[in-house]
């Protein structure tokens, strides 16, 4: 394994370590604006961006997610702390899922938990989720390493030029797979929510 390899793997399980999510205790007790709205998710987010351009959420997503349903209105144009808990989860669902698929899974949640007067509420339901999820960095981290380590072992036969980029491509292809897999089932289970009799 040369320098560059293990720089690649450093590199790649460093982000992994700095997944976060925007705690309940760091949204203010007080509903914002739209423009207050996007300077928080974009602060509290920003570790998630892929270019420091790229915009976490904008004031035509926040409108195009209410407009689709995705979201529940704002009251007298301010968003409350279950807004700010919705678009969370619409915004890691965005990169895998379509808005369809969006809005099959979070229509429930928004009906039954969005107002908050219920004994289990979206926060509750928000932080159970995110725990269960900041469990899965470890086993994720391990699963990324030994994929890593598996197309290293690839292309043995290749010169070292065209080796580096097919192994490169190997563990590419490897992480393609298992988030292809992954994505079959969420669509698998998302269609028998919207049609139970699937």
């Amino acid at each position: 394994m040369t320098i560059d390899t293990k720089d690649i793997l450093n590199s790649i399980l460093a982000s992994v370590s700095r997944i976060d999510y925007i705690k309940p205790e760091e949204i203010p007790n007080i509903d914002l604006y739209m423009d207050q709205i996007t300077t928080f998710m974009e602060d509290h987010l920003a570790s998630s961006k892929r270019h420091p351009e790229d915009k976490i959420l904008t004031k035509t997503m926040i409108n195009n997610y209410a407009k689709n349903h995705l979201l529940p209105p704002p009251v007298k144009k301010k968003y409350s702390k279950e807004h700010l808990f919705i678009l969370t989860f619409i915004y890691y669902f965005k990169n895998i899922l379509s808005i369809n698929d969006i809005q099959i899974l979070l229509t429930p949640l928004t009906e039954k938990y969005f107002p908050g007067e219920k004994n289990l509420q979206l926060k509750d339901i928000y932080e159970e989720v995110m725990k269960l999820e900041l469990e899965q960095i470890q086993p994720l981290a391990k699963d990324v390493t030994k994929k890593f380590n598996e197309s290293q072992e690839s292309f043995s036969d290749a010169s070292e030029e065209e080796r580096d980029f097919l192994q490169k491509f190997a563990f590419i292809c490897m992480l393609s797979f298992d988030v292809y897999v992954k994505k079959q089932v969420i669509e698998h289970l998302i269609d028998q929510m919207s049609d139970p009799e699937s």
